[in-house]
């Protein structure tokens, strides 16, 4: 006697969405709210963020509910991995939630165990950071064979922040991906940034961005760490400004005392790039259909 296999029905959710912008830093936005969606967060995120299949994104944000804030920010990797924080990110979502009537002006967010700030002014966000911990100035980090020196710290996400001159001719992609992966980092591996002091006396800041396994035009939290080791060994004065891949500039100010840093505010632009529906399947993980209404999104009387 045959047996047949029972048909999984597959199961598809309309889902509204947007596209967002900090500093070149791409991600997809949704309105989780209500709790509406119960599947699995890290599914979505591979199947939105592909550039080929997708909407196409360092990474997917929902914004959810939040008993001691105006929401809670979920942040997952191109890759599907939890994200933890993300600087640009968080000030993507900030405007989101304001230009949406999620949350004022100035709001706070919760994203993992840490309660941000967030300021939306013009067409930029102010976001007050979580204090940087874990700080190590010059860890040897050996590569083919040659002993590279680099500084680590952990400003919600774990970053190594090197010195490069030659930053233009750096391949970020090559170098970042070994230093990611290398054995001092495990197991969770760790972002990596290249810094260059430019003769404006702006940092040129080039990162390799873990969970998306890639340089990005700009990495907030990268942003952060590195304009802090720029004080501790090179004298960088706060607010120091730096400009990323994408050519935008991010601006991070802070407060040193001793060894310690508090009060670290990275500013730069956010835009909403566009806003559309999407129809995914939850059984294969799939988008079906992306469509982009004809009208534009809404924007507030600050812009």
């Amino acid at each position: 006697m045959q047996v047949m296999s029972a048909v999984v029905p597959h199961m598809q959710h309309t889902i509204q969405f947007a596209k967002a912008s900090g500093a070149g830093n791409d991600f997809v936005l949704i309105d989780n709210m209500r709790n509406e969606f119960a599947f699995d967060k890290a599914k979505l995120a591979t199947a939105v963020c592909s550039r080929s299949f997708g909407v196409g994104s360092d990474g997917l944000i929902l914004l959810e509910p939040s008993s001691g804030s105006d929401f809670f920010m979920r942040y997952y990797n191109a890759d599907g991995s939890y994200g933890g924080m993300c600087g640009n990110g968080g000030r993507c979502v900030a405007r989101y939630a304001f230009l949406n009537g999620i949350a004022g002006a100035t709001m706070k967010f919760e994203a993992l165990d840490h309660i941000y700030t967030a300021d939306v002014v013009g067409d930029g966000v102010k976001l007050t950071m979580k204090d940087p911990s874990e700080i190590r100035s010059n860890v040897h980090i050996q590569v083919d064979g040659e002993v590279l020196v680099g500084h680590s710290i952990n400003t919600g996400s774990p970053h190594v922040v090197l010195f490069e001159p030659g930053i233009e001719s750096t391949d970020v992609t090559l170098l970042g991906r070994k230093i990611r992966h290398h054995k001092m980092f495990l197991p969770e591996g760790t972002n990596v940034n290249f810094v260059a002091v430019s003769s404006e006396g702006i940092l040129r800041v080039r990162t390799y961005e873990r969970g998306v396994e890639a340089e990005t035009l700009a990495c907030g939290t990268g942003a952060v760490a590195s304009a802090i080791i720029a004080s501790m060994e090179k004298g960088a004065a706060s607010p120091v400004r730096l400009r990323v891949q994408s050519g935008e500039e991010l601006l991070v100010d802070f407060e040193c005392h001793g060894s310690k840093v508090r009060h670290v505010v990275l500013e730069g632009s956010a835009h909403i790039l566009f806003t559309g529906t999407l129809t995914y399947d939850d059984a294969r993980g799939t988008l079906r259909d992306i469509l982009q209404p004809s009208g534009h999104p809404h924007h507030s009387p600050v812009d």
